[in-house]
């Protein structure tokens, strides 16, 4: 079960530190038991060398919210991964809906992009999801197999851990509103499905798919108790060390009642 971060354009430096630190210190503290769930934060890049000070000694990997195609060249704003490997990143957010829409990232966009972050052994988190317009359409499906058939054509993929996939129903982030656990889980049944055809079953089976579209700790039981369901990809309710381990908390329990 992966508990996944996504600060998007929010804290200023010392405030993200701060933030990292009362992760730290939750996560030190926690009175159940967390061991099995896995932690990911993703902070704007000027936070990347404090944030990941600060999770030093913490169970708490460190990753970039989006980077460029190529090594390095003229590209005014935009970082590579070399640059991000070379600061510890573990991890790098791809085509998620806010660079599609206000960047007009292409899936041949993302697809360029997560072939660089395994070739420089980061951990594409590639981000899918349909508008509500395409839903309503009876487009989802459609819309979201294409987005990851588009992402990951060609990218080559060995093992589980090279790679997580997020679905954020665009329709959901940021509003407040949240898919119902069964439509989640359809989806995530869906992007499964394509894993297997791509990468087979040994791997498939076990890369993380995580939700993400308005997690928060109330509803994160009744999603993270879904079979195809491994975790958050979570926005505003990573912003607070409460609502994100409260969150954690959920995929404690969830990760403990599977095992009884």
């Amino acid at each position: 079960m992966l508990v996944a971060g996504n600060w998007k354009m929010n804290t200023d430096v010392p405030d993200g530190r701060a933030l990292a630190a009362s992760i730290a210190e939750g996560l030190s503290s926690a009175s159940s038991d967390l061991g099995t769930v896995e932690f990911l934060v993703c902070p704007p890049y000027v936070h990347l060398p404090a944030v990941t000070d600060a999770l030093a000694d913490a169970p708490v990997t460190v990753g970039a919210q989006d980077m460029h195609a190529e090594d390095e060249g003229a590209y005014t704003g935009d970082v590579s991964a070399p640059m991000l490997t070379s600061i510890g990143c573990d991890a790098v957010i791809l085509g998620h809906s806010e660079r599609r829409k206000y960047y007009d990232e292409t899936d041949a966009d993302v697809n360029a992009k997560a072939q660089q972050a395994r070739a420089h052994g980061l951990v594409p988190i590639v981000c899918v999801g349909e508008t509500l317009e395409q839903r309503k359409a009876g487009e989802a499906d459609t819309v979201v197999q294409g987005q990851v058939d588009g992402a990951l054509s060609g990218v080559p993929i060995d093992s589980a851990d090279e790679l997580v996939v997020a679905y954020e129903p665009i329709w959901a982030i940021g509003t407040g509103e949240s898919a119902e656990p069964e439509q989640a889980q359809e989806m995530h049944a869906v992007i499964r499905d394509d894993l297997t055809e791509r990468y087979g079953t040994a791997v498939a089976d076990d890369v993380p798919l995580l939700y993400g579209g308005s997690m928060k700790p109330h509803n994160a039981y009744g999603l993270l108790s879904q079979p195809d369901i491994d975790g958050g990809l979570i926005g505003s309710a990573s912003l607070a060390a409460e609502s994100f381990l409260g969150i954690a908390e959920k995929a404690g329990k969830v990760l403990e009642e599977a095992r009884d």
